[in-house]
């Protein structure tokens, strides 16, 4: 068996897209998905299957999720032992950030090409600063004084609905939670 997670997109952030956890797992379940965990109530699915292909898991997962839900929730599926490289990623090395930025991981269903990682780093701003790797995108961004949410509208300009975004130290969590220890 190998373990995967997978990220959705636009889980329980409004619009009537509310979804209980016990029902995105029934989802993986009737899969034949084992050992199915959520973590936290954004979409962070945790599963077992026999197979080691992402690309076929996840069109598996978004027929099912679209069949169950009424509509189109794109998902990311990474395997334990690539989220941990992921987690472990040291991006922006020479680059000093305070405690006014935060980091967040960008997830696509593909690796960008020239033109498109030129365009996502076209973004960069006194204020949001990015690295593109491999099948991610590293997002540095202060945090406002007013509390006012940042808007991803910029990145779906050049991107359209192919990504979803967590925070550094939820997948950080994730991994401490759910990674084996050979594989960490």
């Amino acid at each position: 068996m190998f373990r995967f997670i997978a990220f959705l997109r636009a889980i329980n952030v409004g619009g009537g897209r509310t979804v209980k956890m016990q029902s995105l797992r029934q989802v993986f379940e009737s899969l034949g998905f084992s050992k199915v965990g959520t973590f936290i109530a954004s979409g962070n699915i945790v599963f077992e299957t026999t197979t080691k292909k992402t690309k076929t898991l996840e069109r598996k997962i978004e027929r099912a999720l679209k069949e169950a839900l009424g509509y189109e929730v794109r998902t990311f599926v990474r395997g334990e032992a690539e989220l941990a490289k992921i987690a472990n990623f040291r991006s922006f090395p020479q680059s000093k950030f305070d405690e006014t930025w935060q980091s967040n991981i960008i997830f696509l269903a593909d690796n960008l090409n020239e033109k498109l990682k030129q365009n996502v780093n076209a973004l960069r701003t006194h204020t949001d600063a990015f690295e593109v790797h491999r099948r991610e995108i590293y997002w540095r961004r202060r945090r406002k004084q007013s509390g006012a949410p940042f808007s991803t509208v910029p990145l779906e300009k050049i991107l359209g609905p192919a990504f979803t975004v967590r925070g550094a130290n939820t997948i950080k969590k994730i991994v401490s939670k759910y990674c084996s220890s050979k594989i960490c």
